[in-house]
């Protein structure tokens, strides 16, 4: 079993407007946006990062808003809820914040206990806050809401799959282990990790698959402290049978993928080394950042790509 990996580190998804999306993270959830900049394979678009106030591993939404996408269909053999953490006492709070911002999909829930609020993004994504009264991370105090009540990162994403039992497995070899569980849902938690700590797995055999759109988790990714535990966690999964890339450097970390046996992506990304790399940390996600592949498309891109605010 693994011990190098230490959470989530982020979740990419896809979304059909740029401007939207921005306002949805940065205004009506109070996020920092700590990145613009575009996507490495499609440069016409942006790739967007949501988090606390640094991007600290566990608290980014990562977005490429692919302008006239099509709207995903939600199924098996994706990331089915992104789990965002408050503290206790404070879903009121949200509940009324939503409805006045007109934010859809607002259900009340227990799971495991824990009380939570289910609302969906503005292309259908599935997203929850948890209360989790243990979980002592700082928050973004610039971002329109209350230190109090504000998000503190990640708590969890959920996995739907036709049949959990292999993914559950890698997710064992990866330093995962089985705390709960509550009907068709198993409950894995990393120890010691850095408060992203929790994927649910949810078996669901007769659902239909999912399909790649507007609204759609892309991969998440998990968290490892640098590039010399990502190797050791690539040769450990190559040896194991799993087709993974080799290291891409994806300017603020690297990464590499594979897919697992329930067809989710996933991605094992280095702490190292953030987003202040080009940027200082007061002034995160202001400007337009560019990879160095694509610095002679800046005065297209600064012409064509949408304008996030105004």
């Amino acid at each position: 079993m693994l011990d190098q990996i230490k959470g989530l580190h982020h979740v990419t998804s896809m979304a059909s407007d740029a401007r939207q999306n921005n306002d949805f993270f940065t205004r009506k959830l109070g996020q920092r946006r700590v990145k613009k900049t575009v996507n490495f394979d499609a440069p016409d678009v942006y790739h967007l990062y949501y988090g606390d106030e640094a991007g600290t591993p566990g608290s980014v939404m990562t977005y490429f808003p692919f302008p006239h996408i099509g709207k995903g269909r939600h199924g098996v053999g994706e990331v089915g809820t992104t789990v965002y953490s408050v503290p206790e006492g404070t879903l009121g709070y949200w509940e009324k914040r939503f409805v006045d911002e007109g934010v859809t999909g607002l259900l009340r829930e227990e799971t495991f206990g824990d009380r939570r609020l289910a609302f969906a993004g503005p292309d259908g994504d599935g997203f929850a806050l948890v209360e989790d009264k243990a979980d002592t991370r700082a928050p973004w105090a610039k971002g329109g809401i209350p230190a109090d009540e504000a998000i503190r990162g990640f708590h969890s994403v959920s996995l739907r799959l036709k049949d959990g039992g292999a993914t559950e497995e890698l997710l064992k070899f990866m330093g995962y282990e089985e705390i709960d569980k509550s009907g068709t849902i198993r409950r894995l938690a990393v120890k010691n990790g850095n408060g992203a700590d929790v994927i649910d797995i949810e078996s669901l055999p007769t659902a239909p698959f999912a399909d790649l759109g507007a609204g759609s988790v892309h991969h998440v990714a998990f968290a490892v402290e640098d590039r010399a535990r990502q190797l050791e966690v690539r040769k450990a999964l190559i040896d194991t049978g799993y087709g993974v890339t080799p290291v891409i450097d994806r300017d603020y970390f690297w990464a590499i993928y594979f897919r697992t046996p329930g067809g989710v992506l996933f991605e094992v990304a280095t702490n190292e080394p953030g987003f202040d790399r080009d940027e200082d940390t007061a002034h995160l996600g202001e400007a337009l950042k560019l990879p160095m592949q694509h610095q002679h498309l800046r005065p297209y891109l600064e012409q064509h790509l949408q304008k996030l605010e105004g």
